[in-house]
């Protein structure tokens, strides 16, 4: 089948005295018939080009289930008089949500639930695969329960535009409650007393932009009462309560600014019936630049304020402030260290959990009030990835914490604090025989340019001997924006290229944040092309020191990871053998030219402001890979992935960007699926058929047939 080309219409887009021809951008119109006709024919181009791999992805695909243990049970977590946890069943693509009553107040060692008996007293909350009857597309955006366990909501995504509906239901009765919010943002939850679901919605360029309250019980948003308006469109709002559920907290940030406000949950009713007397605690005013994150604590009857901030500390520092006292001086609990990068501190009632990173590692610590001493909790690998997850309780004398690495699957611990004792609650199954001694994995640091040293993380199978010894496959992975780290975690769907004896490497290369801010800062704005010389230059240390060759490099990223995807494609086509882009922001200055988009003024602070800053402007369509497709190149071979229905980056800029590719001569294949959102299909079955499908494209393109 001859690969679709789309008409050339004439459009012309002009900015600061330069014009640029853009003859694709009529793809842009997504309810024509004629651009849902080309995309429906790259699909059925993409199928009929990689027919042949059919077989493999059905291999592929069996291979992931075999190892998966589909009839499990997740680790009980305490809220209330309840355990909750999830189910998966066999053959049913989504999860249940379920609770159990515990056994005492005193109860905090969750049970040993199996996943094949009946479960005393268990209560099926929700079964996903019901709500998803009849859907192409289910994806949950909310799900809460009452404090007192008695009602339960959720807001379910049809579509994948990441808009949501949320119901209410009686938990004890089974019935659904006349409530139904719809088009709300993701994140609905009920106050602390359950009277009020707290939500927010968005503008018209879907930015979360207001703050609402709804009282149980009413059918419809027509009552519901705002309570908090962000205008400046650079900023987006979020809400919440403290984990001590005194505050209800209002947030209202850019991608370099925070403002937050307090106000005490007692007066959440007040504040529905419209009392302009409610008072609100300002942390701090808003100030260009300074970020910060509060939580609430309780101590010797005392309450305190814990803050984490970066005014004059880049990779941030810890202080603390009374409540009672407005004059008080903020006291430094955790001063800040360059190249130690806090990210979060969470109070409990009797101490606090403190993560951050060093040296490229996550890191969790427990800090005791009274002397801010900090516990750091120790894990045996050179490489994972660690946090504190599922800790609803205030009180409660244990910290859950997750761990894994490239070798050891997902794992839950239970950290008592008291005797500071790490306690094995599960290790995810991984059927089949797997052993985690028959893979390795190491970090190296290749040179960039400049002389960074560029962090590069390994794993690989050992029967296929030690990555440098000769010539292997390589699977290379980046993302670098946001200040997202890509640590070492165990995927199940990975095994079935390292047990090919394809190595894989995560290039932890700057707008990252595994190396602290100063990582993150100088791998955004006018910085962005760090990301992908730093891309380019491990690829080239992995050549140049005999790992692999340019034909046995498949290089992956999505989203701002595509964007890195389609910038090296023009940097260094020559050091790539296969590229796949993933949901691929490609089109990056038109889209950051439009500020009706979503992914435009919000995004400024990222990427630089192309459509008032001439500079910015230059600088953005010298490495926007739409732009800069070269004529003289010969490009490796380009798999684009979308979706019809991303609200953060549209299928279109995949669309025109391969286009450009077929007229360099590049082979380029895109598939579209027609209902899903930015992270792809829904259901699990569902989405290892689309990894299998991406892995066996990759497998074929580095010549490795079965």
């Amino acid at each position: 089948m001859t690969a679709p080309i789309a008409n050339k219409v004439p459009h012309i887009r002009t900015h600061h005295e330069d014009s640029f021809e853009d003859p694709y951008e009529w793809l842009r119109k997504k309810e024509s018939p004629e651009v849902i006709a080309h995309l429906e024919a790259e699909n059925a181009h993409a199928d009929a080009a990689l027919a042949h791999l059919a077989p493999l992805r059905e291999m592929i695909f069996e291979e992931i289930k075999r190892r998966v243990k589909e009839t499990d049970l997740s680790v009980p977590v305490r809220q209330g008089e309840w355990w909750y946890y999830g189910r998966s069943m066999k053959g049913k693509q989504y999860g249940l949500q379920c609770r159990a009553p515990i056994a005492g107040t005193d109860d905090w060692t969750p049970p040993k639930l199996s996943a094949e008996t009946d479960v005393p007293g268990e209560q099926v909350l929700l079964d996903a695969n019901v709500e998803a009857e009849g859907e192409e597309f289910f994806s949950l955006g909310a799900f809460s329960v009452t404090k007192d366990g008695s009602r339960m909501l959720w807001g379910a995504d049809v579509l994948g535009d990441e808009r949501y509906t949320v119901r209410v239901r009686d938990i004890a009765t089974g019935e659904a409650l006349p409530d139904v919010l719809e088009g709300i943002g993701a994140g609905a939850r009920f106050t602390p007393d359950g009277a009020f679901i707290l939500y927010t919605t968005v503008d018209d360029a879907w930015r979360p932009d207001r703050v609402w309250l709804h009282r149980v019980g009413d059918p419809s948003r027509d009552d519901d009462v705002e309570i908090f308006h962000e205008p400046d469109e650079s900023f987006w709002v979020g809400s919440g309560f403290t984990r001590s559920d005194a505050f209800l907290e209002i947030a209202s940030a850019s991608n370099t600014t925070t403002e937050i406000a307090l106000i005490r949950t007692e007066d959440v009713a007040r504040l529905y019936a419209g009392d302009e007397d409610v008072a609100s605690i300002d942390v701090f005013d808003r100030e260009d630049r300074v970020e910060f994150s509060v939580d609430h604590a309780v101590i010797d009857g005392r309450d305190w304020l814990y803050v984490l901030h970066n005014q004059d500390a880049q990779d941030f520092q810890l202080i603390r402030l009374p409540l009672d006292d407005e004059s008080a001086e903020p006291e430094v609990i955790i001063p800040h260290r360059p190249g130690v990068r806090l990210e979060d501190v969470d109070c409990l009632r009797d101490y606090a959990i403190v993560e951050y990173r060093e040296g490229g590692i996550p890191r969790i610590g427990i800090m005791d009030y009274s002397s801010h001493d900090i516990h750091e909790i120790a894990f045996d690998e050179p490489l994972y990835t660690a946090g504190a997850a599922g800790n609803p309780e205030w009180a409660q004398p244990t910290v859950r914490v997750h761990f894994g690495s490239f070798t050891t699957p997902g794992t839950l611990y239970d950290y008592h604090v008291a005797s500071q004792e790490l306690r094995l609650l599960k290790r995810s199954t991984v059927l089949g025989g797997y052993s985690p001694d028959e893979y390795g994995q190491k970090r190296l640091w290749a040179n960039a340019d400049d002389g960074t040293q560029i962090p590069v993380s390994l794993v690989w199978k050992r029967s296929f001997g030690e990555p440098g010894e000769a010539p292997r496959p390589v699977h290379m992975y980046g993302y670098g924006a946001y200040e997202h780290s890509i640590d070492p975690a165990f995927s199940t769907a990975r095994l079935s290229m390292l047990d090919r004896g394809v190595v894989f490497a995560v290039a932890h290369v700057r707008g990252g944040g595994e190396m602290g801010r100063a990582w993150y800062e100088n791998g955004k704005l006018k910085n962005k092309r760090n990301s992908f010389t730093d891309f380019v230059d491990v690829a080239r240390y992995l050549v140049n020191r005999g790992y692999t060759t340019p034909a046995q490099i498949i290089a992956e990223g999505g989203s701002a990871g595509g964007l890195l995807m389609g910038a090296v494609a023009n940097l260094a086509p020559e050091l790539f053998g296969g590229i796949l882009a993933d949901v691929p922001f490609v089109d990056a200055l038109t889209t950051i030219l439009d500020p009706s988009l979503p992914l435009t003024v919000i995004e400024w602070e990222e990427w630089g402001d192309p459509l008032h800053d001439a500079s910015f402007y230059e600088y953005m369509k010298g490495y926007s890979p739409y732009e800069n497709v070269r004529d003289d190149a010969h490009y490796p071979k380009i798999l684009a992935m979308t979706s019809l229905n991303d609200t953060r980056v549209y299928y279109v800029e995949p669309a025109k960007w391969v286009q450009r590719l077929r007229e360099a001569g590049a082979d380029a294949l895109m598939k579209c699926e027609m209902v899903a959102g930015h992270g792809g299909v829904s259901g699990r079955y569902n989405a290892w058929k689309e990894r299998a499908y991406q892995l066996a494209w990759m497998l074929d393109t580095l010549g490795i047939e079965e």
